[in-house]
């Protein structure tokens, strides 16, 4: 089977609401992820307006043309 994003709503603090093309919904909270980035690409979206920027495209989160990018599977299992 191959999942996709739905929905992606932003909850606050980093956090995510994903709801997957199989019903399952999860909240990832990306703060760490990007509180240990070293690399400054990364480290612009702790400014939370750049980060609750993000679109769908087809199926998949992305942040300014794929700058930045999960993949679908660790956000499924709530790990990045």
């Amino acid at each position: 089977m191959v999942i996709s994003i739905k929905e992606a709503t932003y909850k606050g603090n980093y956090k995510i609401k994903f709801v997957f093309s199989n019903g399952v919904q999860k909240v990832v909270d990306f703060s760490s992820f990007l509180k240990n980035s070293k690399n400054p690409m990364t480290n612009k979206y702790l400014d939370k307006d750049k980060f609750k920027s993000f679109s769908l495209d087809y199926g998949d989160i992305i942040w300014n043309d794929y700058e930045l990018c999960f993949p679908i599977w660790d956000l499924y299992k709530g790990r990045l």
